[in-house]
């Protein structure tokens, strides 16, 4: 019997839940060794790197050849690029896609794909990180596991995203991180089984790589953090919220700017925009080696950041900023996180030292190193709770855990209230424009992702996708139901207890937000005035056929 055919109370039995943990492990264990088996090339790939061009630098004859070494690489990722279109970029984007019903990829060509080109882009000496192609292949690994045993698309869908959470987990060394990133950045749905398998495979996960990789934490600070007084020190907290708002905020809008640019280049794609980052990583490893792969040696030179100068810290951020930038908005496949975790930090130390000027003392320079990481990956990316529980994972430190909060909140609200798009919401609008079918989403800009529950005697309760007025510039991308993922058709009829995930466009946000709202809420508590018979008639999400 299928899982559609079962009745709810078989579905969700304890004997059920039972065996979502026990897949979920598989899922986890089969990620797990994927990414580890990854990070142990890729750490080969980049010693390889830094020591050929280390033995090189001295001799012209050597440099020359290893640029066209670098020339090859374009060739062979661009070839692969090609070959799986989507193992391009980071990974995440598609794995949320796939999570939510948008993507079928085929996950044996993805995962092999994207681990040979990971590999050749670190042995090239790009600035991208290992995490989003870890989440990629986790995801994948959980998309097996349900092939493995016929499971049908909303537990596949499951599996896709418990998968995600083990991918995250061995590649930062963080079960809860792994967990919270799948249900605040892939799912965005909670729901007991969602935490509970997903769980599952991160923890199986972590232990793996605990087993192969050892129990340190990923950024093992030697020095000690220092508690801050209350007041008024506090107060410099609040300051470092709102200044890591303001560079995730600028994070994005450089890396989407850049994205644009790239997007000028229409020859010989993607070879020429993959070209631009490989000749820079060539010169770049003769003059600034530090800048180069993931940042490993940032966090390296961080162990005593009292011997750097504020211009050495301002060249590094700025350096692998830029460098980052470039590497990642050519679609280059790679991530981004552990980069965004170094500048984080740099952005932190960078902090401290200005106040030094002011008089403040240097001895909490670590302290403001962690609110540097989670203030600017709540910047970033708008998951605050997975910002503030990365830094004790990476740390394996709880004394910040007050400041971090305060830090990671103000960073969001910051960066929100500067209306740039969050940086994966970002990737997967542009990406759902590229499908068949969703050529209307490239029409929203700044575009938002909000979920909602179809109540009982709600306004859209029972009704087509088509025959429901919509706010404007809004577009349903998924529609859940009783843990299966729908994707919506303008003749999808509505049920209650129905889960809607709904684009936005953030120039009506508000307005749009309370709408939707009423549409989904029991009747009896809809304002009087916030849904006419024909607002939003136009939008896109009735166009769909």
């Amino acid at each position: 019997m299928s899982m559609k055919q079962q009745p709810l109370t078989e579905r969700f039995s304890r004997s059920a839940q039972a065996k979502l943990v026990f897949e979920g492990a598989l899922v986890g264990l089969t990620g797990g060794a994927a990414v580890v088996l990854y990070r142990r090339v890729l750490s080969w790939a980049e010693g390889a790197m830094r020591a050929i061009t280390s033995w090189a630098q001295s001799n012209l004859f050597f440099i020359v050849l290893w640029f066209v070494v670098l020339a090859a690489l374009v060739f062979i990722v661009g070839k692969l690029m090609l070959y799986e279109p989507y193992t391009q970029g980071s990974g995440i984007p598609q794995t949320d896609a796939e999570a939510i019903g948008r993507l079928d990829m085929p996950w044996y060509k993805v995962m092999w794909t994207k681990f040979v080109e990971g590999t050749l882009c670190c042995f090239g000496g790009l600035s991208l990180g290992r995490e989003g192609p870890s989440v990629m292949l986790g995801g994948m690994s959980g998309k097996a596991v349900s092939k493995l045993f016929h499971k049908d698309r909303g537990i596949e869908s499951l599996f896709v995203t418990c998968g995600a959470a083990a991918g995250m987990a061995a590649a930062f060394h963080a079960p809860l991180t792994g967990v919270l990133f799948a249900v605040e950045e892939i799912h965005k749905v909670f729901s007991a089984s969602l935490v509970m398998t997903a769980m599952s495979s991160a923890v199986v996960s972590d232990f793996l790589v605990s087993q192969v990789l050892g129990m340190r934490p990923t950024l093992n600070f030697q020095l000690i953090v220092n508690n801050l007084p209350h007041t008024p020190n506090y107060v410099l907290v609040i300051l470092m919220g709102i200044y890591c708002g303001f560079l995730g905020a600028l994070h994005n809008k450089g890396m989407f700017g850049c994205q644009k640019l790239y997007g000028k280049i229409h020859s010989y794609v993607p070879y020429t925009r993959i070209a631009i980052p490989f000749a820079l990583a060539g010169i770049i490893a003769f003059t600034a080696p530090d800048l180069m792969c993931g940042g490993d040696a940032i966090i390296e030179r961080l162990q005593n950041p009292y011997a750097l100068s504020i211009g050495t810290i301002i060249f590094l951020l700025v350096g692998k900023y830029l460098f980052t930038t470039i590497s990642f908005a050519s679609g280059a496949p790679g991530g981004t996180l552990f980069p965004l975790v170094v500048m984080g930090s740099l952005s932190g130390a960078l902090f401290c030292r200005i106040l030094g000027f002011f008089g403040v003392s240097e001895m909490y320079m670590m302290n403001f190193i962690y609110l540097g990481i989670a203030g600017l990956f709540a910047g970033v990316v708008r998951a605050p709770v997975t910002a503030i529980v990365l830094v004790f994972e990476l740390t394996g430190s709880l004394d910040t855990l007050l400041s971090v909060s305060i830090v990671s909140m103000l960073a969001f609200v910051t960066a929100n209230l500067l209306d740039v798009d969050p940086f994966y919401e970002h990737l997967l609008k542009n990406l759902l424009g590229t499908l068949p079918g969703d050529a209307e989403l490239k029409k929203l800009h700044g575009v938002s992702m909000r979920t909602y529950n179809v109540t009982l005697n709600s306004l859209a309760a029972g009704k087509a996708i088509r025959d429901i007025p919509w706010p404007n510039n809004t577009h349903v991308i998924l529609v859940e139901r009783a843990g299966a993922k729908i994707a919506p058709q303008g003749g999808t009829v509505l049920e209650p207890t129905d889960t809607i995930t709904v684009l936005i466009n953030r120039s009506n946000l508000a307005s749009a937000e309370q709408e939707l709202t009423d549409l989904c809420r029991p009747q009896a508590f809809v304002t009087t005035d916030a849904v006419s018979p024909d607002s939003g008639s136009e939008g896109p999400s009735d166009k769909s056929k």
